[in-house]
C-alpha cells in the first residue's frame, strides 16, 4: 500500500486529505490489458483505493463532507468517469454499487511522453490543488477546494 498525502509537505502536520493505494505495475503489458475499458475499476491494486478528507472539500462544484471514500474509476479512450463512494475497505470492484456514489463526473485524458512502470497517485497545486492519477502514458487530474 502506498499513501499520498496533501498538504505535501512533511512540516505540515495537518492533512486535508490522504489517498491510500495499491500500484499495480506494467510488467511488460499495456495499461489497455490490465485496465478493461468502459468497465469499474478499482483505480489501483488490490483494495479499492481509498481517500479520506479532514475537513469538507469541493470537487466539481459539489460539497463533499469530511470522511472517507472509494474511488473507482471508468476508463475510455477520450475520458475518465470519476466516482467518490461511500463504501469502504472492500476488495477491487467487485461489490461497487451505483446507489453509493457521491459523486460522479467526467474528466478528459491527457497522454504524456513518459511511461510509467508504476500506477501512481499524486498531490500537486498549481492554481489550486489536485489529484494526479497516472499509468503508462494515461495522465488524469481531479482539481479540489479544501472548505
Amino acid at each position: 500500500m502506498d499513501q499520498a498525502k496533501y498538504p505535501t509537505s512533511n512540516r505540515i502536520t495537518e492533512k486535508v486529505a490522504i489517498v491510500t493505494y495499491s500500484r499495480p505495475q506494467l510488467n511488460g503489458r499495456s495499461f489497455k490489458d490490465i485496465v478493461p475499458e468502459n468497465k469499474v475499476w478499482r483505480t489501483g491494486a488490490n483494495e479499492a483505493t481509498q481517500i479520506r478528507f479532514f475537513s469538507d472539500v469541493e470537487i466539481n462544484g459539489k460539497v463533499i463532507p469530511a470522511g472517507e471514500y472509494s474511488i473507482f474509476t471508468i476508463i475510455n479512450n477520450q475520458e475518465i468517469t470519476f466516482i467518490l463512494n461511500k463504501a469502504v475497505n472492500i476488495w477491487g470492484a467487485y461489490s461497487y454499487r451505483s446507489e453509493n456514489d457521491i459523486l460522479r463526473f467526467n474528466v478528459p485524458i491527457t497522454k504524456d511522453k513518459k511511461s510509467l512502470e508504476a500506477f501512481s497517485i499524486a498531490f500537486a497545486e498549481e492554481k489550486s490543488p489536485s489529484i494526479h492519477f497516472g499509468w503508462e502514458y494515461m495522465r488524469f487530474k481531479i482539481p479540489f477546494k479544501a472548505l
